[in-house]
């Protein structure tokens, strides 16, 4: 009999498409592995609801707690009254409490893993108090000081506001939660640097990692969307298409990159593959060239017929699994430094980072002009340093109530 853990993160973690859920789904298998888990987390995509038998087959027990966006919003505006970050009345309901203080005190649980800030809350209200590692991935807070460099006016404070306030909240969670993880070693030194002296040492990293297997080069899968990939001469994008930071990067390069390319490479596409674009996104699908996809069955045959895949962030925070999919896939990469960021010693053979518009445009031209590549250096970078397993041993120490 395995001993029984607590795993709250904020979105069902399946399907493994877009960077929370793979990792967090990777972090399920994992910890079913050791330990029976009893796992709480919200659905904000009714085609999600599909999905709940797949991840209960590694689960004790669970609760899903099904979310409208739209009215999480309109609770988030609440915090702009009450002094808190806006992230917790969007995901605060009473159903997921209740069930946490069951589950603990029930089934006697003294293990817990958070995943993300906004998950803390449930615990910290809680009266019992599990040892709890708290795994915030990235500093969050500092996404919102990136937003506000790029608006103007209200929004401007607003994301201003949520900067401090969820700085704050986030330091206050790291000193009441037993260890703090984040998923690069540049972000957790970067929070060591902001935190308070007594609970320094208790900020640790936990790395993501890739199923190097799904991500194969050797995978033969067609798409099942109706595109003929094998004919098209492209660059491709691969993300949640109504994350911001996602949508910031498309635009951009569209704006400041793709018209150069498309003048030296008529027959250029540049392929913008993810669920639930914004109609910003697909906007783009104006500007010739351009092909926005929507949600894809699978992402793996737009990586395998692309000549490169590109990343070109401006706002990011952790390592971007877009990039380890491509390098997995042995295919070219060209990205921006926030792009690379988290990730250390990687193979510059297929690797092109640069911030400059005119430098990346220059990089996609000679990439679409000339065969395409194999990445070998970057696939076998992948399988040495990337594997889940590997990544995530730590984690076991971690939840052990006698580590420090």
């Amino acid at each position: 009999m395995k001993e029984p853990l607590l795993y709250l993160c904020h979105r069902i973690p399946y399907p493994p498409n877009k960077g929370d859920k793979i990792a967090n789904y990777h972090i399920l298998k994992f910890l079913s592995k050791h330990f029976d888990v009893y796992l709480g987390c919200f659905i904000d995509d009714p085609f999600d609801l599909q999905y709940q038998a797949k991840v209960e087959q590694y689960c004790k027990a669970s609760l899903f707690v099904q979310i409208s966006p739209s009215y999480c919003k309109l609770k988030g505006v609440t915090a702009l009254f009450t002094g808190q970050p806006i992230t917790l009345p969007y995901y605060s309901r009473k159903a997921m409490q209740q069930w946490v203080d069951a589950i603990i005190e029930d089934h006697q649980i003294d293990k817990a893993l958070v995943v993300s800030g906004c998950m803390a809350q449930y615990l910290i209200a809680s009266p019992h108090s599990p040892h709890t590692v708290m795994h915030f991935v990235d500093i969050d807070s500092d996404k919102w000081r990136q937003y506000a460099e790029k608006k103007q006016g209200i929004m401007r404070a607003v994301y201003q506001r949520e900067h401090r306030v969820l700085g704050q909240y986030e330091k206050k969670v790291a000193s009441m939660f037993d260890i703090s993880c984040f998923v690069t070693k540049a972000e957790t030194e970067a929070f060591r640097c902001i935190a308070d002296t007594p609970f320094r040492e208790r900020i640790k990293t936990l790395e993501n990692g890739l199923d190097s297997e799904f991500f194969s080069p050797g995978s033969s899968v067609p798409a099942e969307e109706n595109y003929c990939l094998e004919q098209e001469n492209y660059v491709v994008f691969t993300g949640a298409m109504d994350y911001w930071a996602n949508e910031d990067a498309v635009t951009w390069f569209a704006n400041n990159v793709w018209p150069k390319v498309v003048t030296e490479v008529p027959d250029a596409k540049f392929y913008i593959v993810g669920s639930s674009p914004t109609p910003g996104v697909r906007a783009l699908t104006e500007i010739p060239g351009i092909v926005v996809t929507g949600r894809v069955a699978d992402v793996r045959p737009y990586l395998q017929h692309a000549k490169a895949a590109v990343a070109p962030m401006r706002i990011a925070r952790g390592v971007q699994n877009k990039i380890l999919e491509a390098m997995a896939m042995s295919r070219a990469v060209i990205a921006s430094p926030q792009g690379m960021e988290g990730l250390e010693s990687f193979p510059s053979s297929h690797v092109a980072v640069s911030d400059s518009a005119a430098d990346i445009a220059c990089r996609v031209i000679d990439t679409l002009q000339a065969e395409q590549s194999v990445a070998t250096a970057s696939r076998a970078w992948i399988e040495q340093y990337y594997s889940w397993d590997a990544q995530l041993s730590p984690l076991l120490g971690y939840l052990e109530s006698n580590h420090g």
